[in-house]
């Protein structure tokens, strides 16, 4: 009866540290530093075989290594579903470029620096249907944000209780230290707000899931995004359930974004059904 019992118990931990997970700086030009980043490869990164890949972006005070530390078990995501995924550091610039300081430029950082190194070292999808991107809070906007003005570069996105507006909250994680004060620039805000971006939706329709608690200081910015959204008749998935603005409420969300992802994928991709 031990041996039954222990034999699973080996499969598993197996199953669990097939994928691999890199910690590298990828130098960014247009900041002049190295942006630190956390890559997960699964197992079958080992083979010749081009696979999809899943930015992800954390939260207000995260980091790279937010992911792999409060998710341990996206390592088995990754195997499971055969996805590369990359966690760059974002800090907390809202993964914007700042028109104010010249030294925060995330926006270009993804788009134009660390998708193409990733691409050199990696076996990767290399198309955009072949790439997606995910946050949380501050990465939520910042996952829809990157999309809407790069529809060339993501073929599918995800909003985890996203500030997918930030108009209403002026004086909070730092915005203004990136767009500057709302008094002073307006203009800033209001052309770097998700909810305004959705005039950009053209023929290259990404493949939208977002999805946010109802207890969650984001919950009202994403109904409005919700209704938005229905009203210029842009396909979405959008879910709420009962929860707050916290791990516990991600944990469950995360897998089914990746399972979300990996269906685009597999209906996208014919190399990667292969």
């Amino acid at each position: 009866m031990k041996k039954l019992l222990i034999l699973p118990l080996l499969f598993l931990v197996f199953t669990l540290k097939a994928s691999t997970i890199d910690t590298l700086g990828v130098f960014s030009r247009a900041m002049q530093r190295e942006i630190p980043c956390v890559v997960i490869s699964p197992d079958k990164a080992a083979s010749t075989q081009h696979l999809p890949v899943v930015y992800l972006l954390h939260g207000y005070g995260g980091s790279h290594r937010t992911w792999i530390q409060a998710f341990p078990f996206i390592r088995e995501l990754s195997d499971r579903y055969g996805m590369i995924l990359v966690c760059p550091n974002g800090a907390n610039s809202w993964y914007f470029d700042s028109p104010l300081d010249p030294s925060l430029r995330y926006e270009t950082f993804i788009t134009q620096e660390l998708i193409p190194h990733i691409d050199r070292h990696y076996p990767t999808l290399t198309s955009r249907d072949g790439r997606a991107i995910m946050g949380l809070s501050m990465g939520g906007h910042g996952a829809l944000y990157l999309t809407l003005r790069h529809p060339d570069l993501f073929g599918a996105a995800g909003s985890m209780s996203g500030g997918v507006d930030i108009r209403p909250f002026p004086l909070n994680w730092e915005i203004a230290k990136t767009l500057g004060d709302y008094a002073t620039h307006p203009e800033n805000w209001e052309r770097n707000t998700v909810i305004n971006l959705l005039h950009l939706v053209g023929c290259n329709v990404p493949a939208l899931t977002i999805d946010c608690g109802t207890e969650d200081f984001f919950y009202e910015v994403n109904e409005r995004l919700h209704r938005e959204l229905l009203y210029r008749l842009i396909p979405h998935e959008y879910t709420t359930r009962p929860g707050a603005h916290n791990y516990k409420y991600w944990s469950v969300s995360l897998p089914r974004k990746l399972l979300f992802f990996h269906e685009f994928f597999t209906k996208s991709n014919t190399l990667y059904r292969k």
